[in-house]
């Protein structure tokens, strides 16, 4: 393939040459005629978003919203649960107390009585089911669960409830739209037929927990390991990476601590990195761990954060800027479905961050464009290098100055449009 009249960085205006997956050749404009005219907009490597949850984020075709955006309030989060033919299930998604307060078995049944109905927290942790989804599901015995509450039993779950639709062509389409040309699927417990649903997928994978990708530790305040415990794990898996959920203060300190004493490998990594203390960068650069974070969050969820989060913390949610100047590693991932799934809004996220933690335009758009297996490393376009490439309407200068998805003309993979033709 031959995409001609492209504005690349380092080479200014050129034709680029694809075959067999990669860039074989960019060269000054010929006269011959491209595959593809680039009418001077940028070519850029292909956006890869370093943590991802596709079936998740697949089955949103099939859920209702009932997050502080889309419900509001108890009235909208009851019309919501409402909204279907009685007596089917619903799967609602993205809840935050600050919609309705905490809900049990009996506040559903008070909501939505006629139906079967499950609602999933923001945070992906906590399943609420009514009393009709409980006998439709045979678990209505009492003990465990009487009071519809699961917290991360997902897998238990999911034998008890209707299929769910997994609309992966529809998330493969969207996110090439977007310019993303390969995801970090960043579930925990992925089932061996994982890798096999998700093929259907155009991009490029990296599935946690499967062939030689990061092995995911999830961690949670309640059932922490010690540091020692934890170390333990990790020495168990080595030489793999590993990638480490944590999302509080607690949480980061047992894991440097395990770290220290199994001893880091290249691709580690900490997820999230909700919380990092000013006092911990100078040991995070020292292990040369990898932070993968979600800039967008105190931007999507500032009101809540501003209430839920211990005013200690406050200033130290999800560092961008400070991170990047200790010398710490740094990426990002949408972490959708419990994030926006548009690359583009995290990076305005991350440049228009307060307190400090404001990135500039091009380290935000780096923060998408590392190697699959080693995030940090920011992939530049050359010859030789893999043709999995976006190709925007504008160059890059009015690229970072709109920070849009609007600007994605096309998305490539391994030399393949997947994005429609125009």
């Amino acid at each position: 393939m031959l995409i001609t009249d492209v504005e690349v960085e380092g080479y200014g205006r050129v034709d680029v040459r694809l075959g067999a997956g990669r860039v074989v050749g960019i060269g000054r404009p010929g006269a011959r005629r491209g595959d593809v005219d680039g009418r001077g907009g940028a070519l850029l490597v292909g956006l890869h978003d370093h943590h991802v949850h596709l079936a998740a984020l697949a089955a949103e075709a099939a859920s209702v919203r009932v997050g502080p955006a889309e419900a509001g309030d108890k009235g909208g989060l009851v019309g919501a649960l409402r909204s279907g033919p009685p007596g089917e299930w619903v799967r609602a998604v993205g809840y935050h107390e600050s919609v309705a307060g905490e809900l049990d078995r009996w506040v559903l049944d008070d909501f939505a009585p006629d139906r079967p109905v499950r609602v999933q927290h923001r945070s992906g942790a906590l399943w609420v089911w009514n009393s009709a989804a409980l006998r439709a599901a045979g678990l209505d015995g009492g003990g465990h669960g009487g009071d519809g509450r699961f917290w991360r039993e997902d897998e238990r779950l999911r034998g008890f409830t209707p299929p769910v639709r997994l609309d992966l062509r529809g998330v493969g389409a969207r996110a090439a739209a977007y310019g993303i040309t390969g995801f970090t699927n960043a579930d925990p417990h992925p089932g061996q037929d994982l890798s096999e649903l998700l093929s259907v997928l155009p991009q490029r994978l990296v599935v946690m927990g499967i062939g030689d990708a990061p092995v995911k530790f999830l961690l949670d305040d309640a059932t922490l390991p010690t540091p020692g415990e934890l170390a333990a794990s990790v020495a168990a898996v080595r030489p793999r990476p590993v990638a480490v959920h944590c999302v509080t203060r607690v949480q980061l300190l047992v894991t440097l601590l395990a770290l220290d004493e199994a001893g880091p490998v290249a691709g580690d990594r900490i997820e999230h990195g909700s919380v990092i203390p000013a006092e911990t960068m100078p040991w995070l650069a020292r292990l040369g761990v990898t932070v993968v974070t979600q800039p967008h969050f105190p931007v999507e969820r500032g009101r809540e954060y501003a209430t839920d989060v211990d005013p200690d913390d406050q200033a130290h949610l999800y560092r961008c800027r400070s991170l990047a100047e200790a010398g710490i590693p740094l990426a990002a991932g949408t972490d959708a479905p419990y994030g926006s799934a548009d690359p583009w809004a995290v990076m305005r996220a991350a440049v228009e961050r307060s307190g400090g933690e404001a990135v500039d335009r091009r380290a935000a758009l780096d923060l998408f464009a590392g190697e699959p297996q080693h995030p940090c490393r920011a992939r530049r376009l050359a010859v030789s290098s893999v043709a999995d490439l976006c190709l925007l309407h504008v160059p890059l200068k009015e690229a970072l100055d709109l920070m849009s998805a609007d600007v994605v003309r096309a998305a490539f993979v391994g030399g393949r449009r997947i994005t429609p033709p125009e």
